[in-house]
């Protein structure tokens, strides 16, 4: 392995002796091979590392590190990266698989666009085009919210240039609805280059700090930040815009209370209220039913046709 590789794949670890060695392989399994896999374990006490240093005895690619102290999910992710050499940062949980064609389909595009900061995969296509599809600040804002999202992806979606991710300042510490917080900033300034859906496979099991009450209060802080992004100077909407992005949030924020205070969920309820910090002024006037359309933050040409790939034009030799 050369001493810089292209993409260095960030795994990092706490209890999941379960499921790493898939996700080990997932990644060893990959067409494209010029990566390092840096594995940070977060002080995990199950044979988690153990297991993971098999794996590093049969594969120079794969560097392993233990945390002194247990940083937290997304503390341990910045621990990752800043520990990384490549100049491209690939995260990968530790319960999810890659598929094959992961690093050849993410790294071929994004380096094809020197105008993108980060690419963004997801579980399923993209609406509204054909990819990879070129968003400025304004069109990740407008597929947000006035489309139908693009601040849900985790951080196993994206591929981000490595000076780039640690110009933006990395991730907030503020649990597990700190990458929504990073979208939120990061989208706000830098170009994203969507590229094809179904990269990877997320796995669901109880054992995921997002099924747990604590992650149900932390995720409720979210609508309020959204909604002062759409307030702060730094938003990208234009005025219009904006004002139909804030009646859309202001009925998620009312659908997803009526949702907390049929489950029980007073505390949340509470919570998730006093971070929007809504005036009734502001519920008379953005409490409307929603509008949103598919072709939201979707790139189109002077005609307004969806921009077609270069991947997809024919090259044609003289006299054909």
């Amino acid at each position: 392995m050369k001493a810089v590789p292209t993409v260095s794949v960030l795994l990092t670890t706490y209890n999941r002796e379960k499921y790493v060695a898939a996700a080990i392989g997932s990644v060893l399994s990959q067409r494209f091979s010029d990566f390092e896999l840096l594995i940070v374990d977060d002080q995990s006490t199950d044979a988690t590392v153990a297991i993971a240093r098999e794996y590093e005895k049969r594969d120079a690619r794969i560097r392993i590190v233990v945390n002194e102290t247990n940083l937290g999910q997304f503390g341990n992710r910045n621990r990752a990266a800043s520990l990384a050499r490549g100049m491209f940062l690939k995260y990968h949980d530790s319960d999810d698989l890659m598929y094959p064609h992961c690093l050849m389909t993410m790294v071929t595009l994004l380096a094809a666009e020197p105008l993108a900061d980060f690419a963004l995969s997801n579980g399923w296509c993209w609406p509204g085009g054909p990819c990879p599809m070129l968003l400025t600040p304004r069109m990740c804002y407008q597929r947000e919210f006035l489309g139908f999202g693009l601040f849900m992806c985790g951080p196993s979606g994206a591929l981000f240039r490595a000076e780039r991710f640690t110009a933006l300042g990395g991730f907030p510490d503020r649990g597990v609805g700190s990458d929504y917080l990073f979208w939120l900033h990061a989208c706000s300034q830098a170009n994203v280059l969507l590229v094809p859906g179904d990269l990877f496979w997320y796995r669901i099991h109880p054992q995921q700090e997002l099924q747990s009450e604590t992650a149900a209060r932390e995720y409720a802080i979210l609508l309020g930040e959204a909604w002062r992004a759409l307030h702060s100077p730094q938003c990208p909407l234009l005025p219009k815009e904006c004002e139909q992005a804030k009646r859309n949030l202001a009925y998620s924020l009312l659908k997803h209370t009526f949702r907390d205070v049929h489950s029980g969920r007073w505390k949340v309820t509470g919570l998730r209220l006093r971070t929007a910090a809504l005036s009734w002024q502001e519920w008379l006037r953005y409490l409307r039913l929603p509008r949103r359309t598919t072709l939201a933050g979707t790139p189109l040409d002077v005609n307004g046709e969806y921009l077609i790939p270069a991947w997809s034009q024919p090259v044609l030799k003289v006299g054909e």
